[in-house]
């Protein structure tokens, strides 16, 4: 094997340099000692998905730059202008790919895979990773509206009718549309629904242009055609567009005769054509009369994944969207901008959770453990326990022989991930865990066990788990602290699961490898601080403070494994408090290079049990971070303050957000109740009562109301159904009042009247 290894280096060793490449296999070299050795230097799914973003980079490449005379998505129209902020030089670059507007949004029905997403400017991707339709006014006379090339505009995310539509108004002068799009299910087939309303003051013509790109770039049109009836499209030798009106006149070009956007005033038809490079351009036309509201309508039939085991794939019963609402925990609150991101939150995670969870409706379309444990944390705050137990019934797919909960190799963190989301759907839903957990449990556990190092290595990292590329956003491979207290967590969720469960004396040893693991890494971390200037914890023992550190608050939230005033996670907050934050949010320079709402919200949260009124300016500002469609992208550009990384809809910052918001109102410390820590004056001022609720919580569900009573007094009420029949400790303690400590809780009801306090 060694012999035949040498030969392969010696020949592309050779072949480089006769053709004046530097040496591969010595640059690869080199670039591995930035980080320790691996037995996996980075995960296949990764480098799978990388080739594929790129290698549409370099079809955009050719496709794009030389063709600037076509109408392109809002992004390429934004990215490639000079005089826009979201210009990016091009010169060294060798993919061009969305940098800077990664924003879009969903719609659809729950639990069917089908997410047909809409680009800022109303641009219509119906299908995965497919072509896009646009809509277009040409006047006779006068300038077109385009909305790629708008500068201005309205869109919004609502919720009418029983439907999640994306609502886009787009106006130049005196031509006006509004596109509506949503999902319905017609006779067992989800159908994207496209109308479209159209105003003009003068002669023009409404285009349903079909565009070979979406928000990632070019999506290849070989083939398309006009049916023989004129109301559908047919799309790579598929009908797969309908038309509502027979379309007036047709219009198609292919790359070798530019965008059909040129030819709308050519009188002749072309019904029909071939484009061997794949850029075939198609414009279905309709006359406007000026004065009057015209209504033109698009249907898109959908399709579910090839491997969708969801209730619609699978000729099971599907939730309409009023049914899947019907248990949601209900917020309200006088912040109308907090509201409408909670609603929006909830209707994302339940649209993106069909049987798994997907992070994402385009981009990140897959699952990941490490997503979901955040996404079923956030549907369980939202009571949505059905749903959660659903997709946490699902986990042991996806667990090897060995005992690894695989969804991407190399991960050290999925395994505590996964034990601690079986845990904490037990714990809030406080049903007994299911007997088939047991070896689920076990194996998962044991794997923990097995991985990790041994502490007798004379090394920072003894008894710590092995460098592996852990949550991809901290850094190089490492010894992450993020993998380690997640498996901390996954242990001591093991030991309790089984203790229920009857393992044979499993739980009390997987209770004693938690301590070990934890003894481990504080050993780890006093060890290496001779590495860092400031307190806190870094993102390895090998790391200095820098924005990886991020990572390494987990132990304070979700997993709770130290104290709220632990100084060394208040000192690593504070540390990314003064160097990684901009424009009031955390920015993650590793990677992401963006503004990140989702770990925002996670700062957050320890400042919140910490009780330092802080938390709530970086609440603040993740609000005004979102989309006037109520979502967030994984990363956000400090200047455009468009998605710069990731996908374009997160659903891990929806999910975030739901958990922020239920914990501004109750949330657990321990083996109590903490009530109302994260209420603000300005909501109080606003003399209107405040309500959430129902949430489950590890002692129960509860649905709390807390009203102004007078300028000087606050009633906090609230229900409960405890899963004991003693109800826990409770601490009332509203920002500026006389906090409540161990209210009196005698059943399922119970008030407390506090008094505003002199300081």
């Amino acid at each position: 094997m060694w012999l035949k290894r040498f030969v392969w280096k010696y020949i592309v060793r050779r072949i480089a340099h006769s053709h004046g490449f530097l040496d591969p296999i010595a640059l690869l070299g080199q670039l591995r000692k930035f980080a320790p050795s691996s037995e996996v230097s980075e995960p296949i799914e990764l480098l799978r998905a990388g080739a594929v973003f790129h290698a549409r980079g370099l079809v955009n490449r050719s496709a794009i730059q030389h063709n600037l005379d076509w109408v392109w998505p809002f992004w390429v129209e934004r990215q490639f202008n000079p005089l826009s902020s979201s210009f990016l030089p091009r010169g060294f670059s060798i993919t061009h790919v969305n940098l800077t507007h990664r924003n879009w949004t969903a719609v659809g029905i729950p639990d069917c895979h089908a997410f047909p997403i809409v680009d800022p400017r109303g641009l219509i991707t119906p299908l995965w990773d497919s072509w896009s339709l646009d809509g277009w006014i040409i006047p006779e006379e006068g300038e077109a509206l385009l909305p790629s090339r708008l500068t201005e505009m309205s869109q919004e995310l609502v919720y009418e009718s029983g439907s999640l539509v994306v609502k886009t108004i787009s106006r130049r002068a005196h031509l006006t549309f509004l596109s509506e799009v949503f999902v319905e299910l017609l006779d067992g087939q989800p159908v994207c629904h496209i109308q479209y309303q159209l105003e003009t003051d003068r002669p023009a013509w409404f285009v349903i242009a079909l565009r070979p790109y979406n928000p990632e770039g070019i999506s290849f049109i070989h083939n398309a055609a006009l049916e023989n009836d004129r109301r559908g499209w047919t799309i790579n030798r598929e009908p797969v567009v309908q038309f509502r009106q027979p379309v007036e006149h047709h219009l198609l070009s292919t790359y070798q005769h530019g965008d059909v956007f040129r030819k709308l005033r050519d009188k002749e038809e072309v019904l029909s054509g071939h484009c061997d490079v794949g850029l075939v351009t198609a414009a279905a036309m309709y006359a406007l009369t000026p004065d009057q509201t015209t209504e033109i309508g698009v249907d898109v039939p959908l399709k579910e994944d090839a491997e969708a085991t969801s209730a619609l794939a699978t000729g099971g019963t599907l939730q309409a969207w009023p049914d899947a609402l019907g248990s949601a925990a209900r917020l309200e609150i006088p912040d109308r901008g907090f509201q409408h991101l909670y609603d929006t939150a909830v209707r994302t995670l339940i649209l993106l959770s069909p049987d798994w969870t997907y992070p994402g409706p385009y981009t990140y379309k897959r699952f990941w453990y490490r997503d979901a444990a955040f996404l079923v944390n956030g549907l369980l705050c939202a009571n949505l326990l059905d749903r959660a137990e659903r997709v946490v019934n699902r986990f042991p797919e996806r667990q090897n022989l060995m005992g690894y909960f695989h969804s991407q190799e190399g991960e050290w963190d999925t395994n505590g991930e996964a034990l601690w989301t079986f845990y904490r759907l037990w714990e809030l839903s406080g049903k007994f865990p299911q007997p088939d957990w047991l070896r689920v449990v076990e194996k998962g556990a044991e794997w923990i066990v097995r991985k990790r190092l041994s502490d007798d290595l004379d090394a920072w990292h003894a008894g710590l788990f092995p460098p592996g590329f852990s949550a991809e956003h901290l850094g190089n491979i490492d010894y992450y602290y993020w993998d380690n207290f997640w498996n901390v967590a996954g242990l001591q969720a093991a030991a309790a699961l089984l203790n229920q469960l009857g393992g044979d004396g499993q739980g009390q040893k997987f209770e004693q490898e938690a301590t070990t693991l934890m003894q481990a890494i504080e050993r780890s971390l006093t060890r290496s601080q001779e590495v860092r200037d400031a307190e806190g914890f870094p993102a390895s023992p090998y790391r200095r403070m820098d924005a990886g550190a991020v990572g390494s608050i987990v132990a304070g939230y979700p997993l709770e494994l130290l104290p709220p005033d632990d100084p060394r996670l208040l000192g690593t907050v504070q540390f990314l408090l003064e160097n990684c934050f901009v424009h009031g949010a955390f920015f993650q320079d590793m990677i992401h290079s963006g503004m990140n709402a989702y770990l925002s919200l996670q700062l957050a949260q320890i400042l919140l049990r910490a009780g330092d009124p802080r938390f709530f300016e970086l609440v603040r500002g993740v609000a005004d971070l979102a989309t006037p469609t109520g979502q967030w992208p994984e990363a956000i550009h400090p200047h455009t303050k468009g998605g710069c990384m990731g996908d374009g809809q997160h659903a891990w910052a929806a999910a975030e957000w739901i958990v922020m918001m239920r914990n501004l109102f109750v949330r657990e410390e321990g083996n109590r109740l903490i009530v109302g820590a994260g209420i603000v004056s300005e909501w109080l001022e606003a003399e209107q009562p405040l309500h959430f609720g129902p949430t489950p919580t590890r002692f129960g569900k509860i649905t709390l109301d807390i009203e102004p009573r007078s300028p000087t007094s606050v009633q906090v009420k609230w229900q409960a159904q405890w899963h004991r029949e003693s109800a826990p400790p409770v601490d009332v303690v509203v920002p500026g009042y006389d906090p409540v400590y161990n209210a009196a809780s005698s059943g399922e009801y119970t008030e407390v009247t506090l008094s505003r306090n002199s300081d």
